[in-house]
């Protein structure tokens, strides 16, 4: 049950990039609307349905069950000398983060400066870092997994802090879709725990979300960076008035109501 419902789900996917509506496919069957929408959501279909679901779509029957087939390179993190490829070849990487994001071929070359036959030899050349399966007529296949994340102070990390830093907090996060949370605090070691914890699932969330609505065509998907990152941190400018031992005859007390409100110390 779970390989039919992975078949009808990439289906759909193929049917949405080529905006082939579930009108359309009624009327190259001769059904109703409603009948193909139930076929859809009960994954319900004869192998002669989907043969004539797949003519519709232009796509190959044997192409629509490779994408079952389970891959043998599923990563989940790059190497220090493929992510350092990525920096050194900056088109690399961003045709390595449209595929990310679920871009096809065509949106590629015409949303960016990149020709077609550019294009094909940088797919080809993630094909053969497992980073995607470049199929037929430059069809795309993702090989990495919800769970791929960018080393931690590794070459892509590195690149960002010099190079887009600056350039993302280049605003003032009060527009549409946008969001900017400073907070200062002190907490218990459990308290730390169980907040990062929940970030770690923000971010789980984010990429669940990024592989779901690959499913939407470009034009309804926005580019969006999340950024999370958390530590014990004293900014310099009040770390320079910090005494190294509590001035003499003074007793340090934090009460409840305090400790909520003071500044993170120091590892």
């Amino acid at each position: 049950m779970a390989r039919t419902a992975a078949l009808v789900e990439n289906l759909k996917r193929e049917l949405r990039a080529r905006n082939i509506t579930y009108a359309a496919v009624a009327k190259r069957l001769g059904m109703s609307e409603a009948s193909v929408k139930r076929m859809f959501s009960q994954k319900e279909f004869t192998l002669s349905r989907v043969d004539a679901i797949c003519e519709v779509a232009g796509i190959e029957f044997s192409d629509l069950a490779r994408s079952l087939a389970p891959t043998d390179a599923v990563i989940s993190q790059l190497t220090y000398e493929q992510e350092k490829e990525f920096v050194d070849n900056q088109k690399l990487m961003l045709v390595a983060l449209l595929s990310l994001n679920h871009y096809s071929f065509e949106e590629m070359v015409a949303l960016f400066a990149i020709d077609a036959a550019e294009c094909t030899r940088l797919l080809a050349r993630l094909d053969r870092l497992k980073f995607i399966e470049l199929m037929p007529n430059n069809r795309i296949r993702l090989l990495v997994s919800r769970a791929f994340a960018w080393i931690p102070d590794g070459p892509i990390q590195r690149f960002f802090k010099a190079e887009g830093v600056a350039d993302f907090f280049r605003s003032s996060f009060d527009g549409e879709h946008e969001l900017m949370v400073l907070a200062n605090g002190a907490l218990s070691k459990p308290s730390i725990s169980a907040l990062l914890a929940r970030l770690r699932k923000s971010a789980a969330e984010f990429s669940a979300m990024r592989s779901d609505d690959a499913l939407l065509p470009s034009t309804e998907r926005a580019p969006i960076t999340l950024l999370l990152a958390a530590r014990p941190w004293l900014p310099d400018f009040l770390r320079r008035f910090r005494r190294k031992e509590p001035a003499a005859g003074t007793t340090v007390t934090r009460s409840r109501a305090r400790t909520a409100s003071a500044p993170v110390p120091e590892n």
